[in-house]
């Protein structure tokens, strides 16, 4: 409801209540300035585009913290999300209002990361601080978001050249002892670092020669290690396994017996893997091996390339691998 009323002192007061029942007035000195600004307005609650005077004040921060907190994000996602806006975007923009962020602000920031990090690091960044603001837009905190024609670094489509089996062969002579099956297990089932990981002996079955994945060791900081769904639905699957495969996994649990709770691959004082410890001791191995710089995860191409080479449909890769026909092809 919106009206208009000259007061004692000539001037003219214009108000309306919001679709909360707060009211909102302002003066002018015009009686026609004041219904010019009452009919914006109203045409700004016509179109859904309404945003309440002082909403936009909360900061970048405050409501960034608040989005994060109602996403029904997996563990590591979460994580994910919130180290990055941490290190890269409250620095820059945390304390500014929401109201005071512009487009301009926005590809300063942009191109300010590109520097340090790498164009899928900054597109992830970008994606997140987007829905930030869509999600703003929704609450009308703010009536447009500023992230509409920023352009974004597109990460660079390389094509995949898989590792020698040589090379894999390598990997797995130099690395710790304790690690060695667990390279031999990711090139021979195309299973995820942390599949690897929370691999426990229940889920293998040497009889009919096969290992179920329906589970992940999770590693958050600040946390135990705990068990949690893979990556995705299609993550859950149960696959063939070489005999190579057995025979790197039954000679490792000869050598170190799986834990109480089943766990394959343990540290050296018995814990659970963590990616940091690991990293450390594959990162030498892998200049042991002549192939510095090399991860963990190109294992799993060395693995789809294998079954191509063996004659595979790429179906068949698709669900052993749990990956897209247009990844399979840039790796094929």
């Amino acid at each position: 409801m919106a009206s208009i009323t000259k007061r004692p002192d000539g001037r003219w007061r214009a108000r309306y209540r919001d679709d909360r029942g707060k009211e909102h007035a302002r003066h002018f000195d015009r009686k026609v300035d004041g219904q010019r600004w009452l009919d914006e307005v109203t045409a700004s609650v016509v179109t859904g585009q309404y945003v309440a005077p002082g909403a936009g004040k909360i900061t970048l921060k405050e409501y960034a913290e608040a989005w994060r907190a109602n996403q029904a994000h997996r563990p590591t996602t979460q994580e994910q999300v919130e180290r990055q806006f941490k290190l890269h975007v409250y620095p820059h923009l945390g304390d500014r209002p929401l109201a005071t962020i512009l487009p301009s602000d926005l590809r300063a920031l942009v191109k300010r990361l590109s520097v340090t990090l790498s164009p899928a690091t900054v597109s992830v960044i970008y994606r997140h601080l987007s829905a930030v603001f869509k999600a703003a837009v929704g609450d009308r905190r703010i009536a447009t978001s500023p992230c509409a024609g920023i352009s974004v670094p597109k990460p660079r489509k390389t094509r995949v050249v898989p590792v020698s089996t040589d090379a894999v062969q390598r990997l797995a002579a130099v690395i710790s002892a304790r690690y060695s099956a667990a390279v031999v297990l990711a090139a021979g089932t195309g299973l995820r670092q942390g599949e690897v990981f929370g691999l426990t002996v229940d889920r293998i079955d040497f009889l009919r020669r096969s290992l179920t994945v329906d589970r992940q060791l999770i590693l958050l900081v600040g946390h135990p290690p705990q068990f949690g769904p893979p990556k995705t639905d299609s993550s859950v699957r149960v696959i063939p396994l070489p005999q190579v495969v057995i025979e790197a996994l039954a000679a490792h649990l000869s050598a170190f017996p799986a834990r109480p709770d089943g766990l394959v691959f343990t540290t050296g004082a018995g814990g659970p893997l963590r990616r940091s410890g690991f990293g450390n001791a594959w990162r030498r191995a892998t200049v042991d091996a002549g192939v510095p710089g090399f991860v963990f995860h190109g294992l799993r191409h060395y693995y789809a390339s294998l079954l191509i080479r063996h004659g595979e449909s790429v179906k068949t890769v698709q669900e052993r691998c749990c990956r897209s026909r247009r990844v399979m092809t840039r790796a094929s």
